[in-house]
């Protein structure tokens, strides 16, 4: 296949992966499974950590961490696997 017909397809897109929280154990241990499940996947992506309680509670969180992929809420109260992370990557 070639690399144009990769992009049009989303091959090579970059993921955008967003983790709210403030920092408790939950949420670190969320990071360190993004982490790894972008490292196995060999997805690109780009995570960010929003620490603000404004920002999470505009946003309608109710319980953290919260997981964010492209912008869509995937995940509240609850640290997903590194497995489960790999499957909504792939979605």
């Amino acid at each position: 296949m070639e690399k144009d017909a990769k992009q049009t397809l989303g091959v090579n897109k970059m993921v955008k992966i967003e983790i709210l929280g403030t920092g408790c154990a939950k949420c670190k241990s969320l990071l360190k499974n993004v982490e790894k499940a972008v490292a196995e996947s060999g997805v690109s992506a780009e995570i960010f950590k929003v620490d603000s309680i404004q920002e999470i509670m505009d946003r309608g969180v109710m319980m953290t961490p919260a997981l964010y992929i492209d912008g869509k809420s995937v995940m509240m109260g609850k640290t997903a696997t590194v497995e489960e992370i790999k499957r909504m990557l792939k979605k």
